[in-house]
């Protein structure tokens, strides 16, 4: 199956915790990096999670936020340091490829963002995103 999802990143879940409705899933990355979804206990069920499970991490890059300094007090758990490697800026939107280690995420920002933060290939970033825009798919 091909999706449109640009962020489809490889990786090993370590933990599954599960709650009444919710489950939070930790993914090891294959680049090393934690990552966190929150996801049902049904899709935990139905996709037969465990630790072990080899899993690809789905985010869509309109979900994709980048930070460009220390990134403190916040509640999103996911923080990916990498940088910059491309930036295709539009009239309104831009695309802005990182290189993170294992792999590549791309951010849908838009264009005023990225004069704001003074993005540009080689610049050091941070990847934000929250554990509720993450979907789990098996491999």
């Amino acid at each position: 199956m091909s999706l449109s999802i640009r962020n489809q990143i490889p990786g090993t879940v370590t933990s599954v915790t599960p709650g009444e409705a919710m489950a939070t899933v930790r993914v090891r990355l294959d680049g090393g990096q934690d990552v966190t979804a929150a996801i049902t206990v049904d899709a935990v069920k139905d996709l037969g999670l465990a630790a072990g499970s080899a899993v690809q991490a789905l985010v869509k890059a309109t979900e994709v936020a980048l930070a460009t300094g220390p990134v403190e007090g916040l509640s999103i758990r996911n923080r990916l340091p990498g940088t910059v490697r491309e930036v295709s800026t539009g009239a309104a939107m831009a695309s802005v490829r990182v290189s993170v280690d294992g792999g590549e995420v791309t951010a849908a920002i838009t264009a005023d963002a990225v004069g704001d933060l003074g993005l540009a290939a080689g610049s050091a970033v941070t990847v934000l995103f929250k554990s509720t825009e993450v979907s789990l798919a098996s491999v």
